[in-house]
């Protein structure tokens, strides 16, 4: 079994209030307590936090289009299991071909700040894990009240089955 924490669009700079990223570093060290490893899509900004994620769990990031870190890859892939995974910021343009030309099961992304755990019409998964520091609300859908912006990040579990859990976790504002 493995389990990631997922997280994208922190936005976290040296010249924020020391006291709202220590309480954020603090809520992730609870949240990701058990995970193997985190998975940043993006948008860290700031070496330093990226540094405070490894202190929690072995992490890995992806450049967002706001990153000032060298050496980040726009995209990466592995595999767990019987499953292939993506990780980069923006999502595709052509979105069955990029799955199809990476031959990918999951992909993880941020950009839109908006939470999302979305299958496809080509059997694969989407999942996005908001932003903690900047949500944005989900599209409002017919029928359903009004969405409210929630910071928040993802846990993926794929046990000894293969078989994917994930969860949205809402944090503290």
């Amino acid at each position: 079994m493995v389990k990631f924490g997922i997280i994208s669009d922190t936005h976290v700079s040296l010249k924020d209030d020391s006291d709202k990223i220590k309480a954020l570093i603090n809520q992730l060290k609870e949240i990701f307590k058990d995970v193997d490893e985190i998975i940043h899509a993006g948008d860290v900004c700031e070496l330093f936090f990226l540094d405070e994620l490894k202190k929690i769990a072995p992490t890995i990031c992806v450049k967002g289009n706001e990153d000032k870190i060298k050496n980040l890859k726009k995209f990466i892939k592995f595999s767990v299991g019987n499953y292939n995974i993506g990780v980069i910021h923006e999502q595709p343009e052509d979105l069955e071909n990029f799955f199809k030309k990476n031959d990918l099961h999951v992909l993880i992304l941020g950009h839109s700040h908006q939470p999302l755990i979305k299958g496809t019409p080509f059997n694969t998964l989407i999942l996005n894990p908001g932003s903690p520091t900047r949500p944005k609300a989900p599209p409002m859908k017919k029928g359903f009240s009004t969405p409210v912006a929630r910071p928040s990040v993802l846990t993926l579990k794929i046990d000894d089955k293969n078989i994917i859990s994930t969860f949205l976790i809402n944090l503290k504002s």
